[in-house]
């Protein structure tokens, strides 16, 4: 039996989908932060330009010891490649499932996953 293609994702999926490879980054990188919905809702821009106001406002401590496009920058490539891995994992789960329903059994969860 042929599976139906995915639908496109909605909005709200695809803002979910980018805060979701937003707290990975994060993690990746090695930073005590996670973006709940609120927060990235709260953002004042999206992308780069939210990523260093929320640097700026709510991280000035590390803009002492980093350079602001450095983090910037490391923080954008670190989220580009997470959300390339979960699109790639929508396209090929089941359309009954949940994107990340598909992962093998005993296999761990990422925050914010």
């Amino acid at each position: 039996m042929a599976q139906a293609p995915h639908s496109p994702l909605t909005a709200d999926q695809a803002s979910e989908t980018r805060r979701q490879a937003y707290n990975a980054a994060f993690e990746e990188l090695g930073l005590n932060w996670h973006w709940d919905t609120v927060t990235f809702a709260c953002l004042p821009a999206p992308g780069r330009d939210g990523v260093r106001a929320y640097l700026e406002s709510e991280q000035p401590h590390l803009l002492r010891a980093y350079d602001a496009d450095f983090l910037v920058e490391a923080i954008e490539n670190a989220q580009a490649r997470f959300h390339a891995t979960m699109a790639a994992h929508r396209a090929i789960a089941p359309p009954h499932l949940p994107p990340y329903a598909s992962r093998p059994a005993g296999s761990p969860a990422r925050a914010g996953a």
